[in-house]
């Protein structure tokens, strides 16, 4: 069982258009809206590979309808009752592929909702891991994700997937696995990273603070995966995307169902193979094109220059 917690779920709108241009009248060729959120889409991205999962999420009364109607049998939900209305975030999806989303902040969650997520968390039986997902809707300490941390045990390992403080602080709890992108590992280590050396090297310095592995996505260079033994660089080479939103809750979601460590990471960006060619926010399911595009180097080439 695979648990995913989701602070800040939101309904997710893609819009696609021609071309954005600040200050005119767009016009979409197609809309789609569906229920999101960082857990979620790994919830429902594990849910199509028949993986067992789990998803954890404050929902509002006057939201649940609405959200749970476009969730619908995508995935297994715990929903824990919060005030205030769910977010809405859009996707500007240009015929290019470039993607511009705009997120709402969300509804404030108090501390007793607080402390009522971590516990539905904390007791669902047989979780192998426990993904903390996503930005911190206001009224959320930066110590959440720690305190989701704290839940780990022999048997259960915990992820984070999110970005600034509250990365940093589970950092420093001892999270079995952070699965920052490019940008958030630059936070963090608060540098510019250039090179493939560069994000491994950004990412021992995670792994030297307290965490025991580091999943870095990279877009188009594919992705990393650090240790404190060995460093794995994996990509696809693929001329057919349609929407990036997603990828990275693919990979993590590929990632953990696999087992973790580096032979998941393969599969893992499989599934993000998977992700980018899908319409919306929710990965189809993998097929074998999507496998036979991965490419697992065998060696780091550290010189090899970030693309973007």
């Amino acid at each position: 069982m695979i648990v995913t917690v989701t602070p800040n779920p939101s309904i997710d709108r893609t819009i696609e258009i021609g071309r954005l241009e600040r200050g005119a009248l767009i016009r979409a060729s197609r809309s789609s809206a569906e229920a999101a959120g960082k857990g979620i889409n790994v919830s429902c991205a594990l849910t199509a590979e028949g993986v067992a999962t789990m998803a954890v999420l404050p929902l509002a009364a006057d939201s649940a309808t609405a959200y749970l109607r476009l969730l619908a049998d995508a995935t297994a939900t715990v929903a824990v009752p919060t005030a205030g209305s769910i977010r809405i975030n859009v996707s500007l999806v240009e015929g290019d592929g470039t993607v511009t989303k705009v997120n709402e902040p969300g509804p404030a969650l108090s501390a007793a909702e607080v402390d009522a997520i971590l516990s539905a968390a904390a007791a669902i039986p047989n979780a192998a891991w426990i993904l903390g997902c996503g930005s911190l809707p206001p009224g959320v300490p930066v110590d959440f994700y720690a305190r989701l941390t704290a839940l780990r045990s022999p048997d259960r390992r915990v992820a984070v997937d999110t970005s600034g403080d509250a990365l940093s602080a589970a950092v420093s709890a001892g999270v079995a696995l952070i699965k920052p992108n490019r940008i958030e590992l630059e936070q963090l280590v608060g540098c510019t990273l250039s090179t493939i050396g560069d994000v491994a090297g950004a990412a021992r310095t995670l792994v030297d603070r307290g965490c025991d592995a580091v999943l870095v996505s990279l877009g188009a260079d594919g992705a990393l995966h650090v240790d404190a033994d060995v460093a794995v660089h994996a990509e696809a080479a693929i001329d057919d995307i349609v929407n990036t939103v997603g990828a990275g809750d693919a990979l993590l979601a590929g990632f953990v169902a696999s087992g973790g460590g580096h032979a998941g990471l393969a599969t893992a960006i499989a599934w993000s193979v998977a992700a980018v060619r899908s319409r919306g926010t929710r990965m189809r399911k993998v097929t074998a094109a999507d496998r036979a595009s991965v490419i697992v180097h065998e060696r780091l080439d550290p010189a090899r220059r970030l693309q973007g």
